[in-house]
């Protein structure tokens, strides 16, 4: 399965016309110990670059954006009770949602894992 990035720092990872959806490791660093998650209930249709989720730290509350349009099919319940999988496997356990792709060819806007770290690196000069 392939992973995408976008400059948001959310991770998608493709699975036929499903995509699973995260923040990157960047991206927890940034916010520190995460302490609540609040997840889009599943149905809820998502607009590309819309609010999706939101994240909430001992440092600050941010949101996750959907990178590309569908439909929620399914959302991570264990950061319910365990928030901090987000720290521990943000890239892997720490997932937000799963999406139904709206449009397949939202994918190419977003970067590989190298665009991606070079992205990163650029923001760190």
């Amino acid at each position: 399965m392939a992973k995408k990035f976008s400059k948001e720092h959310e991770w998608l990872e493709i699975d036929g016309d499903v995509a699973t959806v995260g923040i990157t490791d960047h991206a927890q660093q940034a916010l520190g110990d995460i302490v609540y998650v609040e997840l889009p209930e599943i149905g809820k249709k998502l607009a590309k670059d819309g609010d999706a989720a939101v994240v909430e730290s001992v440092k600050a509350a941010s949101d996750v954006y959907a990178p590309v349009d569908g439909e929620v099919v399914e959302a991570n319940e264990e950061l319910d009770a365990n928030p901090a999988l987000v720290n521990e496997s943000p890239e892997n356990d720490g997932w937000f949602f799963k999406i139904k792709l709206s449009d397949a060819s939202q994918l190419d806007d977003l970067m590989d894992e190298a665009a991606y770290k070079a992205f990163v690196e650029g923001l760190e000069d």
